[in-house]
């Protein structure tokens, strides 16, 4: 396991025809991460327009962001898996034409319901990214292959901020949420037809029989998991739904456990999960994870809090929170490009472990200093340089000790367990913005969103500190 080559050499399939034109397949990945991350984000911005729009409580409301979390989660190691089985661009561009009739639905609903539906199939396009890193693992020769990967992530962390900026330069024109998704169905038609012309899919293929009891019980354990986790502020954490939530979750997942352990052909190979040289990178995954999800909340409502209202914030409008993360997307374009030559000095491990110390001091910055417009400048500059060089490492962390036939799943699993961190990261600041109000409001102080800072910076420092043990345990 640990000596498996890094690049394909040999291939089963229509797409043995010779070395793929790398440029074109990593253009067109890239486009197709971007729209993913763009619909990751696109309804942040948009929650209090719906909540006016159809007069429905917030607690509804949410679940236009919680199906889509919950439907990415079940669908990342099924077609991931299937991606390894029987060719990972046909996944792909399943997932791109899932993103596109999900995108329809949202854009033709009249109801909040038929929305939440429309961004559950949304949802499956998330199995996209991890994919595209497979992909790229099984294309691109070794010494390219954490560079390409960076790429691929800092177009991800420019459609996260397009995402934003989008939908901020429609909410000021219209009240409606069909022109947001109108456009993002259009852009992702135009994707759907990049990939399937210019990407190149060479990796081996393995064969075997999908295992479907494996599928249905991972996927009803995720979906307790996930669903307890995200309703915990709701329904309260020690109320008879969430803890009967978390306790199915528990026995689904030992079931699931002994399945895997049985069938001759798993979904998942618990090493890919759990294994001496895996745990590491899942478990920096799902650090990082909180780290950045936690920002998508955290940042939105700080920046358009009324400093003179509650003594806090900047008084920016849904585009302004946008904006202010552009520099996130300009050093992230930097920095993911230099990630590989990073990595060929110190090794991945480490490589990761720089990334994740920037990634902690970006949130150090905001716990101390947070009032002026410069402050969240520097914070998102600093952001884009710690998760641009992270990501691109992690990446590739999940997947050079594997088998190539098992590169889609491996970093399946690795973003499967980052979305999970982004679900309890969400469930902790809510949390705390809860608890701690200006008094006689409803309103979260200025001291519950510098002690969420202080919890996400130590996230990510916990991330520096395990990939640093994993390289010293790991060395090169």
């Amino acid at each position: 396991m640990t000596g498996a080559p890094t690049t394909a050499r040999t291939t089963t399939g229509p797409a043995a025809t010779g070395t793929a034109p790398t440029g074109r397949t990593l253009f067109a990945l890239a486009f197709a991460g971007m729209l993913v991350a763009v619909q990751q984000t696109l309804v942040l911005p948009m929650l209090p327009q719906l909540i006016a729009g159809f007069g429905a409580p917030i607690t509804d409301v949410t679940w236009v962001f919680t199906a889509s979390l919950l439907a990415g989660a079940v669908a990342t190691p099924l077609l991931t898996r299937f991606g390894d089985m029987y060719g990972k661009k046909r996944m792909i561009l399943l997932a791109l034409a899932l993103l596109l009739t999900g995108s329809v639905i949202c854009a033709a609903s009249g109801s909040l319901v038929v929305l939440i539906a429309g961004r559950a199939v949304q949802g499956v396009s998330s199995a996209l990214i991890p994919l595209a890193i497979g992909m790229i693992r099984d294309t691109f020769p070794r010494e390219r292959v954490t560079t390409a990967i960076g790429v691929l992530s800092a177009t991800m962390g420019a459609g996260g901020s397009a995402g934003m900026i989008a939908t901020g330069l429609i909410a000021a024109r219209t009240d409606s949420h069909r022109p947001v998704f109108w456009v993002a169905s259009g852009v992702t038609a135009a994707g759907l037809v990049l990939v399937a012309a210019m990407a190149r899919d060479s990796g081996v293929r393995a064969g075997g029989r999908p295992d479907y009891p494996g599928v249905a019980v991972l996927a009803a354990w995720l979906v307790c998991l996930l669903l307890g986790i995200s309703q915990g502020n709701a329904w309260g954490w020690t109320s008879a739904g969430v803890l009967g939530l978390f306790g199915a979750a528990a026995a689904l997942c030992a079931v699931w456990v002994v399945i895997e352990m049985r069938v001759p052909n798993p979904l998942v190979r618990l090493n890919l999960l759990v294994g001496n040289r895996s745990l590491a990178a899942n478990v920096v995954s799902a650090l990082l994870g909180f780290s950045l999800f936690a920002a998508f909340t955290l940042i939105a409502g700080f920046v358009q809090a009324e400093p003179e209202a509650v003594g806090y914030g900047l008084g920016g409008s849904v585009l302004d929170v946008g904006l202010y993360m552009l520099p996130n997307t300009v050093t992230m374009l930097v920095f993911s490009s230099l990630a590989g030559r990073i990595a060929a000095r110190l090794g991945v491990a480490y490589t990761l472990a720089v990334g994740s110390v920037f990634a902690s001091l970006c949130y150090v910055w905001l716990a101390l200093s947070n009032s002026h417009p410069y402050d969240m400048i520097a914070f998102s500059s600093i952001q884009g340089i710690g998760f641009g060089v992270a990501y691109a490492a992690l990446g590739t962390l999940a997947v050079q000790h594997v088998p190539m036939d098992q590169s889609g799943i491996a970093s399946g699993i690795n973003s499967l367990v980052r979305t999970a961190g982004g679900s309890v990261a969400g469930a902790v600041t809510a949390s705390v913005l809860a608890g701690r109000v200006i008094s006689g409001t409803d309103i979260p102080s200025l001291a519950a969103y510098e002690l969420c800072f202080w919890i996400v910076a130590a996230g990510a420092a916990l991330a520096a500190a395990v990939a640093f043990v994993h390289g010293l345990r790991h060395p090169r």
